[in-house]
């Protein structure tokens, strides 16, 4: 039986976009237009394949993000990008794991940490590894994470990742003007690489956003 249109949208969300413009039965079918190593993976050893895929994803991208980190001593890799590595080779063609939602949700989720940081004057605060969690410090990441949160939402641009990136921000471990120049870096460039690792490997991940 075919879902309603709710359960596409969710399923287009969370697990492959590209359910809104096919018709299938049954579980969740592969990748639409999957091809070269992607491809041989799957129907050479089927989820095992996957996770194989997942595997070198992730590896090729994070350990070129933390070969610049590291040459160029700069925290170009940080927690939040690691479930954002996994999304975009877990579920490349959902919504979620797309470029639009990426950039928007880690961007937007920076920025609103740190309006409540100004709100509550902690933008040049000790962390709160360093001091503590304070009743300001409390409220600033619970807002932080409650705003980012119902405003990913209203946009259509949900990246959970960007949940943890907000807790960063809110928290005080990366709020200077440099930092936070960094972590918009890092996030760019680990979506620019993804993106081509998915699509050199045999994945046809949007450009973009995903297809509505």
């Amino acid at each position: 039986m075919f879902g309603t249109d709710r359960d596409v949208d969710q399923i287009a969300e969370y697990a492959d976009a590209s359910v809104r413009v096919m018709h299938r039965r049954g579980s969740l079918a592969p990748i639409s237009g999957r091809h070269g190593l992607n491809a041989w993976l799957y129907d050479r050893w089927g989820n095992r394949g996957n996770a194989v895929y997942t595997f070198l994803g992730g590896l090729l991208t994070i350990a070129l993000s933390g070969t610049l980190a590291w040459l160029l001593d700069e925290p170009l890799v940080f927690p939040s990008l690691g479930a954002t590595a996994f999304l975009f080779f877990e579920t490349p063609m959902a919504e979620v794991a797309s470029p639009r939602n990426t950039i928007i949700g880690h961007y937007l989720g920076a920025a609103i940490a740190y309006f409540w940081l100004l709100v509550f004057g902690l933008e040049h605060a000790p962390s709160a590894i360093q001091a503590g969690f304070g009743a300001d410090r409390a409220a600033a990441v619970a807002l932080s994470v409650a705003c980012t949160g119902g405003v990913l939402r209203l946009l259509r641009a949900a990246h959970p990742p960007a949940g943890a990136t907000t807790v960063i921000v809110s928290a005080g471990l990366l709020t200077s003007g440099e930092q936070l120049a960094v972590l918009a870096g890092g996030v760019a460039l680990l979506t620019i690489s993804a993106h081509f690792a998915n699509r050199l490997l045999g994945v046809p991940a949007p450009r973009w956003a995903a297809p509505r």
